[in-house]
Order: structure tokens, then C-alpha cells, then sequence
């Protein structure tokens, strides 16, 4: 029932949190809206305010019972509400932009998900024109739905180590794609449960009895018109999952299936119809370019992961008083914002500073991603194709730029990710007891994103794919063959050329110096492992903690390196006070790190402990100080609307205790419920007008 008007009456005490909010603000001149231009331009920012204007006109997608929901009646509203954002891209002519800010504000996984990412990508950038007439315009039209068949029930991050198989039939000219042990059943498929009648399935290909590793074939699974499983194929959803659940994430198991010879996606490599013979690629990387794209991905959306966050927690920080200040004077004695603790401060500031770190690198991998993909059409134009003849191992051109944008893929996918998942938890927590709630908009936004520190490359494991690349880099400079190609080369000579002289940094007085012990700490333990491994011959396993440490110390560089760059350029448009302020988020972030890291550095001799002293007792202290009155403004910028966010904590009015109330008492469905109590009745419910939750059509 609901609240009755004296209940409704009822206010917060003290200073409201709009009051609280509008002080805050007031405080800070950050131009929040040349930030965010900054941040977006203003084309992606007139975009994204045009398309959530038409989301909330549609009924479908209204969010007031998200939190509520249960696992089936949760899918049925994500199916209807990507149903319905398809219909609502062609009659508006959205592009792939619009599209991606629509599933942003909407901010939940869909059916539809692997479709329009790995699967179109797949087809788009590995598949022949040929094949393009075949699958990829049906997809773009919808007219088939897929998925991106990878991960195993028994084998995840090991590729190399699945055990589905796609064996070439010579006879005529087929390839049988089958499931020889329960291990072998694709696991964790995203829209494959009960949504997508394709898949790009991985598969070992086998000619003539002989393996050639795994590679991407295009499988139809299920019936396009009764949507029924295809004979000899069994698919199911996998079930309930710590988050994520409005995704149908599948098994399936292939039982001798054949399917057509352009069924093996024939871009990169294939197999000759008249001699039967393999065509492999000219790198076998090229195989794996949707891991790429997807790791490339999600390094781009870490920053505004996090920083969803960090808005919550910082808004309600502002808005929650906890206590009195022991040191106030007497009249000034009411309770204090609990953002203006210094155990609050150090929490949630740093992870500021985090968000904008990781959106600039972000941005950085995905030009990185750009860049290779132009190199690679041109080589397989040059070249004609699938080539036969030279090895993974041998050079071509442009594997050095694929090279770097594997290793850099795999290490940022890793920090990033893993910094987005344990910021959340911070966050959550800084949020004391209403953190747990699901209105706080954390919780579930946690859940959902947690996986990403899985897939696509457990973040351990990705970590000595990076080691692998920075070995082979010192080698080649130890080696002294050629003059530094890129970054990697350029720190790993300048330290070989400094390491007698010392480094002698200027961390706390020069940005520039702050970066080299980044790239210095990097080099340092680089060459330690590759003495580790080449001189003393240990074993690769005996080393995989160092690998993990010297892929952390790389990346952090890059983060670092690349926040410093993208704040040098000359046409941010920012003004110097809000420039002024983000140099000073500049310097949290990496002294932050650095004092975290603090062995590290110390051991490399790029800081000496006077210097890391000073950074944690003084330097950062101070910058906490120094970015405190401007934090709200600065997570107004990421430009959240609430309807995104989805949150009372992190309302942009500070309307907190409002919209708990409210959700709380109005919103939720178990106080139409009336229960009988007694242990001796056999009655649960005595009255319930709850009813099944729908989706709004």
C-alpha cells in the first residue's frame, strides 16, 4: 500500500542534500562542461542526451523495477527491451555510436550483446567479401542472430587448448565439427542460451589426421524459423550467476556436425578446395583478433566503469554526516560530511584521479587498435591473402605494431579491469550500510562487471603474454640490432644507458620525471626477469610471480605515461583552473601508485625512501586537500544522467534519503504482501498483490 501522507510529509534532518550538493559545487570552479567536452566531445555528448531522451519515452525501458525482478522475468524484459531498441535504431537511423550510447544509459547486459560485438566483429574483420554476402549482412539486418563460441566447460584462457574439433572432410569438401568429451561443450557463451541461432564456434582444425590449432567457423545451431536446436546439437542456458543474469550465457555440444567449406571464416588462412592443402596466416595472432578488439574494449570502458562508482560514493560522501569534527570549534560542533575525512579522502580521491587515467589510455589503446587493423588490411592486400609457406615465428610486415598491440591489449586489459573491480568494492564500502543496498546502484553494476577480470583472458594468466613480448624486447636491445622502433625499445635503451649513473628523479617537483620513474621501475624489473630466466635458467612457472609484478609495473607506466600526454596537448579546451586541477589528479594518481608500489621503486633505485617518505606523508596528503572541494564537480563531469546511474546514493539533486524512502516503500513489490506468521498455520501468504513482474510493452 502506500505511504500515508504524514509519512510523506517527513523530511531529512539537518541540511538537505540538495543544500549540501549546491554548497559543494559552489565551491569549485572546474568548468564541468568543457571537462566533459574533454571527456566526450560535444558531438558524443549531444548524442548521448538525444538517444536518452527517446529511451524515456519508451515504456519498455523504464527502470523502477530492475531491482526487483527475478532471473527469468529479468531476461524477459532485457529481451523485450532489445527488441524493441532494434526497432527503435532503424526507425531513427542510429549508428554504431548511437547504438553503444543507448546500451551505456540502459546499462544492463542484453541478448543481443555478443551479436552486435564479437560476433559482427568477427564476421567483419575475418571473414572473406564472399562470407560477408553470406552471414555478415544477414547479421547486420538481424535476419540470423549469433554469438562468439569460444570458452570451454573445461578450458577458458587456454586457447590452444580446446578441445572442439572441425575436421576437413577432403571427400566433399566439408568440415565435421564435433564435441569428443563433456569438457568440450562451449561454456559461458553470451546470447547463445535461448537467443542466438549462430555461432562463431572456435575449433581445432584437422587435415589428414593433422592438427593446425584452433580457428573460427560459422555454425547455424538452431532452426531460424521454430528456433529449435538443429539435429546432433544440444544448447541450453547455463543458469544463475553472481550478476550478469539478464544475459542468456549457453552451453552447446556438437555431435558430428558438417557444415559447408565457407563455413571456416577464410580472411587470415583456409583450406584449398582443389588441393586440401592449409593456407596459414601470416601470423598466427591474426587468428585471435576478436580477443583483441574485445580486451581493447574494455580497457576503453574501465575509466567509466569506475568512475559510475566513484560518482555514487563521492555525491553521497557529500551528502552523508557521520559524527562530529574532534578539533571544530563548539558552535561549529554539528556533524561532519563524511567526505571530509581524510579515511574517506584517501579512498575515493585516488580512484578519481583513476577514472580520467584509465579513460585517457583507453582512448590511447583503442587508436592503437585503429592503427593496427589499417596496417593489417593493407598487408593482407599486399600479400593477397592467406599465405603459404612462412611460419607464425617469421616476420612480416607490421608485426611489430601487432606485436605491441597484443602485449599492450593483454597488460591493460589486466590493470584496467582489475582496478575498475576492486574500485567498485571501495566504493560500495565508502557507502558504510546503505553501500548494500541495491538502490545504492553499486552492487548490481559490480556484479555485472565483475567477470570482465575473467574473460577474455584471466588477468593473471594474460600477464605473461606481456612478460613473453618484454623478454623478447631486451634481448633484441641487449642484442644491440637496430635502433629503438617504439616506446618499449626507447625505455628498455635509456636505462641500459643510465643504470651506472643512477636515476636520480625529481618525482615531487617534475611530472616529466614521475613518468621515467614509471618507465625506469618498468625497464628495471624487465631485464631482472630476463637475468632470471636466461642467465640463472629458471623455470618459466617459477617465475610467473615476476611476470605478473613486471606486467603491473608496464602498464601502470603506460596509464601513467599516457594521463601525462593527453593533459600536455595544446587543444584540451580546458582553462587553466580546471587544467591546474587535473594536473593535480595527474600526480595523485601516479604518487599513489608510486607509494603503493613503494618496493619496487625503491629496489630499482628510480626513488630513494626520502623521496617515497615525502610522497605518502606529505605529497599526496596534500593533494588530497588541494582536489577535495572540487570532487563533485568533477564527477558531475562524466555527465551521468540519473536515470543511468539508477542509484539514490548518487542522485545529481542529493535527494538521497528521498528516493531510498520512496523505492523502499512504494517501489517494492514484497509490502503488497501480507504473510501469516505463525509456525502452526499452513497459510504463507495471506494476501498478495505483488504479481509477476512484466515488462512494460
Amino acid at each position: 500500500m502506500s505511504a500515508p501522507q504524514w509519512v510523506r510529509d517527513l523530511k531529512p534532518s539537518g541540511p538537505q542534500g540538495s543544500e549540501l550538493l549546491e554548497a559543494e559545487r559552489a565551491k569549485s570552479a572546474v568548468n564541468v562542461s568543457s571537462l566533459s567536452s574533454f571527456l566526450f566531445t560535444n558531438e558524443g555528448l549531444a548524442r548521448k542526451h538525444r538517444v536518452l531522451k527517446i529511451l524515456q519515452s519508451e515504456k519498455v525501458f523504464d527502470k523502477s523495477q530492475n531491482y526487483f525482478a527475478g532471473r527469468i522475468d529479468r531476461f524477459e524484459t532485457a529481451l523485450a527491451r532489445a527488441k524493441r531498441l532494434r526497432q527503435i535504431a532503424v526507425k531513427h537511423g542510429w549508428n554504431n555510436d548511437d547504438r553503444l550510447a543507448a546500451n551505456d544509459l540502459i546499462s544492463e547486459p542484453g541478448p543481443y550483446g555478443l551479436h552486435e560485438s564479437m560476433f559482427l566483429i568477427t564476421l567483419r574483420d575475418q571473414g572473406t567479401p564472399e562470407q560477408h554476402e553470406m552471414f555478415l549482412k544477414k547479421a547486420e539486418q538481424y535476419k540470423i542472430i549469433g554469438c562468439y563460441a569460444q570458452t570451454e566447460l573445461g578450458h577458458g584462457s587456454n586457447v590452444r587448448g580446446l578441445e572442439t574439433t572441425a575436421t576437413w572432410n577432403p571427400d566433399d569438401k566439408t568440415f565435421t565439427i564435433h564435441s569428443p568429451h563433456l569438457t568440450a561443450s562451449k561454456w559461458w557463451i553470451g546470447s547463445l542460451g535461448r537467443t542466438a541461432n549462430y555461432a562463431v564456434v572456435m575449433a581445432q582444425l584437422i587435415i589428414g589426421g593433422k592438427p593446425y590449432g584452433p580457428h573460427p567457423f560459422v555454425v547455424h545451431i538452431r532452426d531460424l524459423k521454430t528456433h529449435e536446436p538443429l539435429e546432433n546439437i544440444y544448447v541450453g542456458d547455463i543458469g544463475p550467476k553472481f550478476g550478469y543474469n539478464t544475459m542468456d550465457n549457453g552451453y552447446l555440444l556438437f555431435n558430428h556436425v558438417k557444415v559447408p567449406h565457407i563455413s571456416m571464416l577464410a580472411k587470415f588462412s583456409s583450406v584449398d578446395l582443389k588441393t586440401n592443402q592449409y593456407k596459414r596466416p601470416a601470423s598466427a595472432s591474426l587468428i585471435y583478433g576478436t580477443l583483441t578488439w574485445v580486451r581493447s574494449t574494455i580497457v576503453m570502458q574501465s575509466g567509466g566503469v569506475l568512475a559510475r562508482g566513484v560518482t555514487i560514493a563521492t555525491r553521497y560522501a557529500a551528502v552523508r554526516r557521520q559524527f562530529q569534527d574532534r578539533d571544530a570549534q563548539e558552535w561549529e560542533r554539528g556533524e561532519n560530511q563524511v567526505l571530509n575525512y581524510t579515511t574517506v579522502q584517501i579512498r575515493l580521491l585516488p580512484l578519481l584521479a583513476t577514472t580520467f587515467a584509465l579513460h585517457f589510455t583507453g582512448k590511447a589503446m583503442m587508436a592503437l587498435y585503429g592503427a593496427n587493423q589499417k596496417k593489417m588490411s593493407q598487408d593482407v592486400g599486399k600479400m593477397g591473402g592467406p599465405q603459404r609457406g612462412p611460419g607464425p615465428e617469421e616476420t612480416h610486415s607490421g608485426s611489430d605494431l601487432l606485436a605491441d598491440l597484443h602485449a599492450t591489449s593483454c597488460g591493460l586489459k589486466s590493470l584496467a579491469s582489475y582496478t575498475a573491480v576492486e574500485g567498485l568494492e571501495v566504493c560500495r564500502r565508502a557507502c558504510g550500510g546503505h553501500g548494500y543496498s541495491s538502490f545504492s546502484g553499486i552492487g548490481s553494476w559490480y556484479a555485472d562487471y565483475l567477470p570482465t577480470a575473467t574473460w577474455e583472458g584471466d588477468n593473471y594468466m594474460l600477464t605473461q603474454q606481456v612478460a613473453r613480448y618484454l623478454l623478447k624486447a631486451a634481448r633484441g636491445v641487449l642484442a644491440g640490432s637496430r635502433e629503438p622502433s617504439n616506446d618499449t625499445e626507447y625505455i628498455l635503451t635509456t636505462f641500459l644507458s643510465r643504470q651506472d649513473t643512477g636515476a636520480a628523479f625529481d618525482i615531487l617537483g617534475n611530472d616529466s620525471d614521475l613518468v621515467a620513474a614509471f618507465a625506469w621501475r618498468s625497464a628495471f624489473l624487465t631485464f631482472e626477469a630476463l637475468k632470471h630466466r636466461d642467465e640463472q635458467k629458471k623455470a618459466w612457472n617459477d617465475l610467473l610471480v615476476d611476470f605478473y609484478r613486471l606486467s603491473r609495473a608496464h602498464s601502470q607506466y603506460m596509464v601513467v605515461k599516457n594521463f601525462y600526454e593527453t593533459l600536455q596537448s595544446s587543444d584540451n579546451g580546458l582553462d587553466s583552473e580546471t587544467l591546474a586541477v587535473m594536473h593535480k589528479l595527474f600526480r595523485l594518481y601516479a604518487l599513489h601508485t608510486l607509494e603503493s608500489e613503494a618496493s619496487e621503486f625503491y629496489t630499482s633505485a628510480a626513488v630513494t625512501v626520502r623521496q617515497i617518505q615525502l610522497a605518502r606523508t606529505t605529497a599526496v596528503m596534500k593533494l588530497l586537500a588541494e582536489i577535495r572541494p572540487h570532487a563533485v564537480r568533477l564527477v558531475d563531469a562524466w555527465d551521468f544522467p540519473d536515470w543511468q546511474l539508477d542509484s539514490s546514493l548518487g542522485r545529481f539533486d542529493g535527494k538521497v534519503y528521498e528516493d531510498m524512502f520512496y523505492r523502499a516503500s512504494e517501489l517494492n513489490p514484497l509490502n503488497r504482501v501480507t504473510v501469516d506468521p505463525y509456525p502452526d498455520s499452513a497459510v504463507l501468504f495471506k494476501r498478495n498483490e505483488a504479481g509477476p513482474i512484466k515488462p512494460k510493452l
